[in-house]
């Protein structure tokens, strides 16, 4: 509890500061609404105010940054609300492609709301309208106006699927009193596997139990039908393969594997989903470059016999393009992101490719490395090769489908049963909230 530790003098300053900058973040959400990152029609929101009224009764607020652990949320509060039917849930996140996931798929009980930025006045509007009783935060989320003052609100704080990248536990490290004191808001730490167990148990001053990667038990990506069956169609009987989510520095990569491939497969489609959609025309531009015709989804061209590449530079259909390819290389992995979710692909059937970069999912990686549904690759010689054995060999691209969807599948219960256990006891507020 923070009560038992004396707050470090940085984070008063941070906090001071912070409420002087008031002008500062007002600024941040215009540039943010004119470049398209947030939504207009809610952009109060993001000022901890809402039109929308608190609903009776008890209400758990369930905070998840982006996509992927808002699609880990997902799972999570259709099982707490099964088992306490009397609460209501709140979600949070900070992505317009998040919300609208969330808003479409959140179970009856549960309703999404933007997550204030990191001021006091934007936290205390948010904490002072919707009063939780108890706050459930997902991964790494650690801003400290919003922790410490939502300790200050509620009876009850867990951080579940915690998680700390290699470079945030550096610079962490850096700061030993400021994290300790933060860490110390939560009741419940729950850790998505031994790596971050051990990083968030250094950090804490204490031991933190790691009970398996909650996103095992996120549902797969949505994917519209028509939209789907559309580019089939386009596609035809062509070979196909599919890089998701690259980063700069992949590209490059991917394309030179392409050119190898093309070598065996003449009529080869390579499928790019970059990680920022606003990269399309420069990657677009370098497949151009090694001689690949390449067509751009957002500029509605279609895929056609003579199309090499194409990019599908837009937001939230990377389900879509997982469904028409039963090969796919996740990137963030050839350059040191630390890999995108692996789990994804596996639920929707492809055989999964990955770099070596993967400390995000390094747990998850190895045990699909491990039954048969991942294979690592280090180079575009590398890829070619993978693809090219995968593409001659329908045994073994069945076989490391089934492994990589029967790992994801038989984890999912487990996980959530067990981070369920842990919250649902303690998920008792104070008193009613009329």
């Amino acid at each position: 509890m923070t009560a038992e530790l004396r707050e470090p003098l940085g984070l008063k300053m941070y906090r001071a500061l912070s409420r002087a900058a008031e002008p500062v973040a007002a600024y941040a959400l215009t540039r943010r609404l004119r470049a398209g990152k947030e939504d207009p029609a809610r952009i109060n929101e993001r000022k901890g105010k809402s039109g929308r009224e608190r609903p009776q009764g008890q209400l758990v607020w369930i905070h998840g940054a982006s996509v992927g652990e808002s699609l880990s949320v997902i799972p999570l509060v259709a099982r707490l609300r099964a088992d306490h039917p009397d609460l209501r849930f709140l979600v949070t996140t900070g992505t317009v492609t998040s919300a609208r996931l969330m808003e479409e798929r959140l179970p009856d009980g549960a309703f999404h709301q933007f997550i204030p930025l990191d001021h006091p006045d934007y936290v205390a509007n948010f904490l002072a309208h919707w009063r939780p009783d108890a706050a459930i935060f997902v991964e790494s989320e650690f801003w400290p106006n919003l922790i410490l003052r939502a300790r200050e609100a509620v009876s009850f704080m867990a951080l579940v699927n915690g998680r700390v990248s290699p470079s945030s536990f550096e610079d962490w490290k850096r700061q030993p009193n400021a994290i300790k004191y933060i860490l110390s808001s939560f009741d419940l730490m729950i850790a998505q596997d031994r790596q971050n167990a051990a990083r968030l148990s250094e950090l804490a001053g204490k031991q933190i139990q790691s009970l398996g990667n909650l996103k095992y038990a996120a549902p797969a990506l949505p994917g519209d039908e028509a939209e789907t069956a559309a580019i089939g169609e386009q596609i035809g009987h062509r070979r196909c393969w599919l890089t998701a989510s690259t980063h700069p520095g992949e590209e490059e990569t991917i394309i030179a594997a392409a050119v190898l491939l093309k070598a065996d497969y003449p009529d080869l489609l390579t499928i790019i989903t970059p990680r920022h959609p606003s990269r399309g025309a420069e990657i677009a531009a370098l497949a151009e470059d090694r001689m690949l015709k390449a067509a751009r989804r957002s500029a509605n061209e279609l895929i056609t016999s003579q199309t090499d590449v194409y990019v599908a530079d837009t937001l939230g259909e990377l389900g879509l393009f997982y469904r028409l390819c039963d090969i796919s290389f996740v990137g963030g992995s050839l350059t040191e992101k630390g890999g995108h979710n692996p789990l994804e692909p596996a639920r929707l059937g492809a055989a999964i490719l990955h770099g070596p970069h993967i400390f995000n999912f390094v747990e998850t990686y190895t045990e699909m490395r491990n039954t048969g549904g991942a294979a690592l690759v280090r180079n575009e010689r590398e890829i070619a090769a993978s693809v090219r054995r995968l593409f001659a060999d329908d045994k073994t691209r069945m076989s490391m489908t089934k492994a990589a969807r029967r790992c994801a599948e038989e984890n999912a219960s487990r996980i959530l049963d067990a981070v369920c256990a842990e919250l649902a006891p303690r998920l008792t507020p104070r008193q009613p909230v009329a």
